[in-house]
C-alpha cells in the first residue's frame, strides 16, 4: 500500500495547510497539544466559546464535517481528503471534542432516517457548531444491554408522552437536541419494542443533572423525562424499529470513537526522552524501550485499522462491526500507557503535578472510554459473533416479551 500523496492529494494538502495556518487560533496551540481525549485542554478562556468559534470559521470556509455532504453543511470531502484534513488540522481538532457525538453519531443517523426537510433544518446548524446534540441511550437498569431500556413512550394523538431516565449522557448539559431511544411496546421481545425519536432538550419535563466524575469534570449527565411530549413527526423509523435505527448510531459511534481516541503515545515518548532514570534518559533504558515498543505497535495497529475503515467508506460501504476493534484496543491501550507513565513518575505521580498532570488525566478518563460506546465485553462479543463468526452467547431472554423478563434476582 502506497501512503504517499498523489499530485492531486498533495495540492489539496497544501491548500488546507495554508488555510489552517492562516486561520487557526495559534495562541491556543500549546494547550490543545496537551489535551486528553474528550477535552479541548483549554483553561485560558471558555472552551465552548473557543470551540464554537473554530467550528464556525471552518463552516464558513466549507471545511466543517469533512465527510458530510455539502447540502447538509459538510465539506463533501472524499475519504482520503478527510484523512488529509485530519492530519493537517492536528491539535486544533481537539476544539471539536464537544461536537463528537453530534457530528460522528447523531448527524449520520439523521441523514439516514430523518425527512429531507428535517435534514436541511437540523444538520447545517449542527455542522457549524451552532447546536450541540447528545445521544440518550444508556439507562441505570439496563447496564450494557441497550435493548433492555425501560424509558417508555406512549402514543397520545399526534404526540408521544415519554417518562423515564437516561444516564452517562455526554454533553447533555450543553445540548440543544438529542437522539432518544424509548420502549413503545413491552409485549414483544425486547429488540422489537423500541422506537427512536429526536427531541428538543429544552422541552418541558426534561431535567439534566451533571455527574461528578473521578477526574473532577462533569461531562456526563443523568437525564430525567417526566411527561415529555414529542411530536410523532420527530420519530425516526417506524414504531418498533428503534433497534435498527440505533444500529446506525452505534456503528458510527464505534467508528467515530475508535478513530478519535488519542492514546497519548506521542506524549509518553516525549516524556521518556526527557525523564532521567539512573542519570540517563529513560528512553535509553532497555525495559522502558521494550514497553514503548509494545505500545508503539498497538498505536500503529490502531492507525492502520482506521485506514481500513476509511478504505471501506471510500467504497461506499457503511461502518461495520469490525470498527469495534479500534475502540476496544484504544481504550485498553490508553489505560495501560497511563499506568506505565505513572509508574515511571514514582511517588511524584500521586501528586498529579508531574508532566502537568497529563497522564493522571488519561488514567482517570480511560475507564469511561472502556464503557461508553459499548463495554469491552460487549465489543468482544460483537467481534466474536459478527466478525469472526463464532457461535452466539446463550441468551435466556431470547424471544420472551419484554414485560416477562425478570428484573431482580432470587429472594
Amino acid at each position: 500500500m502506497d501512503f504517499n500523496d498523489t499530485a492531486e492529494e498533495a495540492e489539496f494538502r497544501a491548500k488546507v495547510r495554508s488555510w489552517i495556518h492562516a486561520n487557526a487560533p495559534k495562541d491556543l496551540e500549546p494547550e490543545l497539544s496537551r489535551a486528553a481525549f474528550g477535552t479541548s485542554g483549554i483553561v485560558s478562556q471558555d472552551p465552548l466559546t473557543a470551540s464554537k468559534a473554530w467550528q464556525r470559521k471552518k463552516a464558513d470556509a466549507g471545511y466543517a464535517c469533512p465527510r458530510w455532504p455539502t447540502e447538509y453543511g459538510g465539506a463533501g470531502f472524499s475519504p482520503i481528503e478527510s484523512v488529509i484534513w485530519s492530519q493537517e488540522e492536528g491539535p486544533f481538532a481537539a476544539l471539536s471534542a464537544q461536537f463528537t457525538v453530534g457530528h460522528g453519531m447523531c448527524g449520520p443517523t439523521m441523514m439516514e432516517w430523518a425527512s429531507e426537510d428535517q435534514k436541511h433544518r437540523y444538520l447545517p446548524p449542527l455542522a457549524a457548531g451552532e447546536e450541540i446534540w447528545c445521544q440518550l441511550f444508556s439507562e441505570p437498569a439496563a447496564g450494557s444491554d441497550l435493548a433492555g431500556i425501560r424509558t417508555r413512550a406512549q402514543k397520545d394523538g399526534d404526540d408521544w408522552i415519554v417518562n423515564g431516565q437516561k444516564i452517562w449522557t455526554s454533553a447533555a448539559h450543553l445540548a440543544s437536541f438529542g437522539l432518544l431511544l424509548t420502549r413503545t411496546d413491552p409485549d414483544v421481545p425486547k429488540h422489537k419494542g423500541l422506537t427512536m425519536f429526536f427531541l428538543d432538550m429544552h422541552s418541558p419535563g426534561v431535567e439534566v443533572r451533571p455527574i461528578k466524575q473521578a477526574n473532577g469534570r462533569s461531562g456526563f449527565n443523568e437525564v430525567y423525562f417526566t411527561d415529555v411530549r414529542i411530536p410523532d413527526a420527530q420519530r425516526l423509523g417506524a414504531p418498533g424499529a428503534g433497534w435498527q435505527v440505533s444500529l446506525t448510531t452505534l456503528m458510527n459511534e464505534r467508528l467515530s470513537l475508535g478513530s478519535a481516541i488519542s492514546t497519548g503515545f506521542p506524549a509518553l515518548l516525549d516524556y521518556c526522552r526527557h525523564l532521567e532514570l539512573n542519570g540517563k534518559p529513560a528512553v535509553d533504558d532497555p525495559m522502558v524501550r521494550s514497553r514503548l515498543a509494545k505500545l508503539a505497535i498497538k498505536e500503529s495497529g490502531l492507525k492502520y485499522t482506521a485506514f481500513r475503515a476509511i478504505t471501506a467508506l471510500s467504497k461506499g460501504e457503511a461502518p461495520g462491526p469490525e470498527n469495534s476493534i479500534g475502540k476496544l484496543v484504544a481504550g485498553l491501550t490508553m489505560q495501560e500507557l497511563a499506568m506505565f507513565a505513572l509508574d515511571l513518575q514514582g511517588q511524584a505521580g500521586v501528586l498529579g503535578e508531574e508532566a502537568d498532570g497529563y497522564f493522571q488525566t488519561l488514567l482517570m478518563r480511560a475507564p469511561a472510554i472502556r464503557i461508553e460506546g459499548g463495554t469491552d465485553e460487549i465489543l468482544r462479543t460483537i467481534i466474536g459473533e459478527r466478525v469472526l463468526g463464532l457461535p452466539p452467547d446463550l441468551r435466556a431472554d431470547r424471544g420472551i416479551p419484554f414485560r416477562d423478563i425478570p428484573t431482580r434476582g432470587r429472594d
